[in-house]
């Protein structure tokens, strides 16, 4: 469930209950107006939580006493904007927008979705100095034949949640290292085949550092930003259609990832989080 300004609901009454328990001196009338989201958000910064105004899962948990140590926080996204060169509204932006909003399951493990199409195609990537390719395309095929549920040449087959773990555990019984390189990883959905690219020392290592803290996964999906130099430079120009070509692929336009982003941006410069970074 997540709450934001202009909801009128029991929920938001006792959000602003929750609220009031903290400190604030809210009308509990269920109505999210102006002084709610001051609120929400003034509540966000002093937990360290990321200041956005809006009650999601995250939130609600931490009002509810839950042990946020794990989770994004406001600091982790104000050193991703400098560190990239850019407004702090443009990591917020995209924060809401290319994140799932958790990078953690109940269950404390990391978000992920296994993609048999890449399990097909990385069991056909010579990780060794003498592998035969074409047995490695056999291998694959046989696979394929045998488990179609996790090596596929078509993608498909998504269980969700827990269940994607369950489907991962049974890939990695097959290739341990072609199965976590076809998962994207926490709430950025970063793909484990990237792992090179983004200067990990094995695919191991970056499942180690997705599975430690959403912080852990804003690194990869800031060195993902920095190593794809035409999406580093429409960011910085704030080019959002380029920004939502370049990561989300041809249906960004379908799935309005870049109008998204653009409002998403000019919500947050305009509640002060869009000063440039130095």
């Amino acid at each position: 469930m997540t709450l934001r300004h202009g909801d009128r609901s029991q929920a938001v009454r006792d959000l602003q209950r929750k609220l009031n328990s903290q400190g604030a001196k809210l009308v509990d009338d269920g109505h999210f107006g102006d002084e709610t989201e001051k609120a929400l958000a003034a509540y966000q910064r002093r937990v360290g939580l990321v200041d956005d105004g809006v009650a999601g899962p995250k939130t609600l948990a931490s009002l509810s006493g839950a042990n946020c140590q794990l989770l994004l926080k406001g600091a982790d996204l104000a050193k991703a904007a400098q560190r990239l060169g850019v407004p702090v509204a443009a990591v917020y932006a995209l924060n809401e927008v290319e994140s799932k909003g958790r990078g953690f399951l109940d269950n404390g493990k990391p978000v992920i979705l296994f993609e048999r199409h890449i399990m097909y195609r990385q069991l056909q990537v010579a990780h060794g100095a003498e592998v035969d390719q074409g047995e490695l395309q056999k291998r694959a095929d046989h696979l394929a034949g045998q488990f179609p549920a996790l090596v596929n040449p078509k993608p498909g087959g998504y269980s969700g949640g827990t269940a994607e773990h369950q489907r991962m555990a049974s890939a990695r019984q097959l290739d341990e290292t072609a199965a976590l390189e076809s998962a994207s990883w926490g709430a950025f959905q970063v793909m484990g085949f990237w792992w090179q690219r983004l200067g990990y020392a094995s695919v191991q290592d970056f499942v180690a550092a997705m599975s430690h803290s959403e912080a852990d996964q804003l690194e990869a999906f800031v060195r993902f930003i920095e190593t794809e130099p035409a999406l580093h430079k429409a960011l910085k120009a704030l080019k959002w259609a380029t920004v939502a070509s370049l990561y989300n692929g041809p249906d960004y336009k379908r799935n309005l990832y870049d109008v998204k982003l653009q409002r998403a941006f000019e919500r947050y410069q305009d509640c002060g989080c869009g000063q440039v970074a130095a």
